[in-house]
């Protein structure tokens, strides 16, 4: 175990971001170059190796954090990473992009500051491969099934993954030139740096999985044709349909949604092209929504050379303490700077975003720009805009980070595989686990929760990640690749001895 008094002894410390303007002027990670050993490993020590850790009931994957934290504090990376790789396919990415709930969900959180965990992840994942402790890992043999994954997020990797180390021949299909999802376009490179998950894409391929880009699986490739193909699809397109916003104005030119821009933006950092087709240098900017995807696009605006940007939230400005509603260990909604808000007060200054804030029409030139934003005030009950307080602020690009509202609709993809839409307006899954090649029909009580992943209504059709549960976390949808490759390998095989960490207070994932 940890050193048991060392909540007590040791400060919470977290790693050091790079210098504000260091970090502005290039597109590295935040943290790129930061010795963090020892002082992980202290951090690590903080750890009160709980009867009952919370901090798993926060982390979608079932982390078995005390566990590599205690290797970790003595230096042992090996082993925390043996520990930290039993429950999590690609731990780089989740150190790196995930907000940590686990760390609200730690038990010194009562009362205290926790224990640094996101830090001592993104260590060990990083040890992981400087030490070479992530060798591919091919399986002892095939089972001679074959298994379609469409899409290459998160989701559709970490069920490929799975699903071919069990011995299963796995071909992923994109729609886009490189693998990845919206973990090559949608997420800036000083996030995490598209290294990370070429080397994956290589570990993968180098196991047996095999890759295809630039198929669009419903258009270019007929999706039932495909399903007939193989033995099983699992699919994670994820929920790629942009929620609109509709205002006076919206034509104008000059308003782009936030995920269009990001992905014009990244593929200046992959080497495509010298500028982005799309770019803030010298622009007044604003970023419309409050979330990460709209912290994202504030990051890379300041890059660009933005003459200002400003975020507009149509929420109140959160407490800095949990309210009564939100109790330990829920993960609280409470007042958040992210290191693209910190980049954009200098190290100081005010803060970026407006909250309680919505649109209410977009003004534009003789050309058809838009140049100037008109906003209100909302209520705080019912967000209906205060007119009263009704502002002109200037706005030479809007970019829209509104959130998803499902996977897209009305596409070949649904229509040729028979899928419909839940009354979330995700893919929906029926609830009901079936093995055929046990001969058995199984409920998904009987199952259990955590084998209860995306079945569709036709034979082995699956579904797993953002399409089947919404706009989520990159730990659920990890969490659910792991979940549904479980699934599918008890249908193929009729047994599975893959983890399936899908917690059981969940909804059920089956279509």
């Amino acid at each position: 175990m940890t050193d048991p008094h060392g909540f007590l002894k040791t400060p919470r410390r977290p790693v050091p971001a790079r210098p504000v303007q260091e970090r502005l002027s290039d597109w590295n990670e935040v943290y790129a170059g930061q010795a963090r050993l020892p002082l992980v490993s202290a951090q690590a020590g903080r750890c009160m190796d709980c009867g009952i850790p919370f901090c798993h009931s926060g982390c979608p994957l079932g982390n078995l954090i005390p566990e590599w934290n205690a290797y970790a504090r003595k230096g042992d990376w090996w082993a925390a990473a043996e520990r930290l790789h039993a429950t999590n396919n690609f731990p780089e990415f989740t150190g790196r992009l995930c907000p940590a709930p686990c760390e609200d969900a730690c038990v010194l959180t009562i009362n205290a500051d926790p224990v640094t965990i996101k830090n001592v992840e993104q260590a060990i994942a990083d040890q992981i491969w400087e030490r070479g402790y992530a060798p591919p890992q091919p399986p002892e043999r095939l089972s001679g099934k074959t298994v379609a994954v469409i899409g290459s997020g998160p989701a559709g990797l970490a069920a490929a993954q799975q699903l071919t180390r069990v011995g299963h021949a796995v071909v992923v299909y994109e729609r886009a030139d490189r693998i990845g999802g919206l973990l090559r376009y949608g997420i800036p490179a000083f996030k995490m740096e598209k290294r990370h998950l070429d080397r994956r894409i290589e570990q993968m391929r180098a196991e047996g999985t095999e890759f295809r880009t630039g198929v669009d699986v419903g258009g270019d490739v007929d999706a039932a044709e495909l399903a007939g193909r193989h033995d099983a699809v699992v699919i994670a397109v994820g929920a790629t349909g942009q929620r609109e916003l509709a205002v006076p104005g919206r034509e104008l030119y000059g308003i782009h949604q936030a995920v269009d821009y990001l992905t014009l933006a990244n593929r200046v950092t992959e080497g495509d092209c010298d500028v982005p087709a799309v770019t803030a240098e010298g622009r007044h900017v604003v970023i419309i929504g409050g979330g990460d995807t709209g912290s994202d696009c504030l990051g890379t605006v300041l890059r660009q050379g933005a003459a200002s940007a400003v975020q507009l939230d149509i929420n109140p400005e959160p407490g800095e303490t949990r309210r009564n509603t939100e109790p330990w260990p829920v993960y609280p909604k409470v007042y958040r700077i992210s290191h693209a808000h910190e980049e954009a007060r200098g190290g100081g200054g005010t803060d970026p975003r407006v909250f309680s804030s919505a649109t209410l029409s977009f003004e534009g030139d003789r050309s058809g720009h838009v140049r100037a934003l008109r906003l209100a005030e909302v209520e705080p009950e019912g967000r209906r805009p205060r007119l009263e307080t009704e502002r002109v602020i200037p706005a030479d690009l809007v970019l829209l980070a509104l959130g998803f509202f499902g996977p897209e609709r009305g596409t070949g993809l649904m229509r040729q595989l028979g899928l419909v839409l839940d009354d979330r307006g995700n893919f929906a899954r029926n609830g009901a686990f079936a093995a055929e090649t046990a001969g058995t029909a199984e409920t998904a009580g009987a199952v259990g929760a955590a084998e209860r992943t995306a079945r569709a209504g036709t034979g082995g059709v699956f579904i797993a990640g953002d399409a089947g549960r919404g706009q989520s976390l990159v730990v659920w949808a990890i969490a659910e690749g792991r979940s549904v490759a479980a699934a599918t390998d008890r249908c193929l095989s009729g047994s599975t001895v893959l983890p399936a960490p899908i917690a059981p207070y969940d909804r059920p994932m089956i279509a």
